[in-house]
């Protein structure tokens, strides 16, 4: 971050653990791998050792976040608000339920932004679930709905509570992500570019949605996002509402990032994709470590090849999608032998079978080490305590930083061309 940059700020809704929140802030470890240092020569603010360099900090600052899960707290307040340390940053009643208190004549709920961000529910959009879309029996809170009909509080309809959010705040800027699966979902993306569109009576220009690759982006895992992105016309310069109005192939104006890893073969330009091993770099095993999210690692069962969640990673390759799943569902680390495990030199060197820990979760997702994903009742309370299932869920919940500091830093070279004088 310049010296002479102002600060920017962000409300961050269905926040998670805050993947999307930590791109933004930057300043975190990635390994030196997942910087291409061709195209973003000024992205190593420090090397920290032969594995990994710390990313610069960006100008924009979290000064709000929302998630109903209790897990989502836990992780996110000892990270983000070491100054407090108490929370108050953190709101974990539903979005739905803040909008009407603000509605209600409640004026201090949400505080004047520059930006919003928000990775409203994918579940019903993703291809893995029973994909009910807008039609999800889902309520706001984590519940059902009474009556089990659809409504306008259904989880598959909380991107419009999201939208609520941004006509009250109006930011210059607003994001939105969720799972692939939703643009083919019948006319989902379109939608919800529409409802975008319509805020303020079309006070947003909304550019196409676009679906990133986290691997494109130096992200050792095969995840695919798609990206909302709008604009308050009214703060846009005159150039920029024609350009982002009719954008097209490799303009300047463009709002998404540019992938940074690929086939090496076909753009010399591009750092080669990372693979799981190298993501892993410096990682002891469970028994030998200290790092309670890599002491720990789900215990259940081989259940057979052809359940979700029984394969074993490929250490040459790319990761699978880190999900937010039970014990039973997360990928092996090693498997044995005899259920077809490929590491033989680890299981000769008696290196037992076994799930992925936490910490591997974690890597994957391009989590820097500090960041914490289990931690007991005595360090910082019971609010703030978390058990391995907590680590799993919000992990798998999580954007990627790597993939959200992409985002971020193309957004912060932007803005000066974007916005009129006065309103940067």
């Amino acid at each position: 971050m310049k010296n002479n940059e102002k600060k920017l700020k962000i409300i961050s809704l269905f926040s998670g653990c805050g993947g999307m929140d930590l791109g933004f802030k930057g300043g975190f470890d990635v390994l030196r791998k997942s910087v291409n240092v061709n195209l973003h020569p000024d992205w190593i603010e420090n090397t920290v050792n032969k594995y990994w360099v710390r990313l610069p900090k960006t100008n924009f600052e979290t000064i709000l976040a929302n998630d109903i899960l209790p897990a989502a707290k836990a992780s996110w307040v000892p990270y983000f608000d070491r100054e407090n340390k108490n929370g108050s940053l953190f709101l974990t009643e539903s979005i739905v339920d803040l909008v009407k208190r603000h509605n209600a004549g409640e004026n201090n709920i949400f505080p004047a932004a520059d930006i919003v961000i928000g990775g409203f529910p994918c579940q019903d959009f993703s291809v893995a679930g029973k994909r009910n879309g807008f039609a999800s029996r889902k309520a706001h809170h984590g519940g059902f709905l009474k009556g089990g009909e659809p409504s306008e509080e259904s989880r598959g309809k909380l991107y419009m509570w999201m939208r609520a959010v941004i006509d009250i705040v109006r930011p210059k800027i607003f994001i939105a992500e969720n799972v692939k699966g939703l643009i083919s979902l019948a006319d989902v993306k379109k939608i919800i570019e529409r409802d975008f569109r319509s805020i303020g009576e079309n006070g947003y220009l909304v550019v196409d949605a676009k679906v990133l690759r986290a691997q494109d982006f130096g992200v050792p895992q095969t995840r695919e996002r798609v990206i909302f992105i709008g604009f308050k016309k009214e703060a846009l310069t005159k150039i920029a509402l024609e350009r982002l109005s009719n954008l097209k192939e490799n303009s300047s104006y463009d709002p998404y990032p540019c992938p940074t890893h690929g086939d090496i073969t076909k753009n010399s330009l591009l750092s080669p994709y990372l693979k799981v091993q190298e993501a892993f770099a410096g990682l002891k095993e469970p028994e030998e470590s200290r790092d309670l999210a890599q002491k720990y690692y789900s215990k259940a069962k081989w259940y057979g090849k052809h359940c979700q969640g029984q394969s074993e990673i490929d250490l040459m390759g790319l990761g699978p999608t880190i999900r937010a799943e039970h014990h039973g569902n997360i990928e092996f680390r090693r498997l044995s032998k005899e259920h077809g495990g490929r590491y033989h030199d680890e299981l000769a060197s008696g290196l037992k079978e076994r799930r992925l820990s936490v910490r591997e979760c974690a890597r994957i997702q391009t989590f820097p080490d500090n960041f914490e994903f289990i931690r007991s009742a005595h360090e910082r309370g019971e609010e703030f305590a978390m058990s391995p299932s907590d680590g799993y869920r919000v992990i798998g919940n999580a954007v990627p930083p790597l993939l959200a500091f992409h985002v971020a830093w193309r957004l912060r070279e932007l803005w000066p061309k974007l916005f009129k004088r006065g309103e940067t």
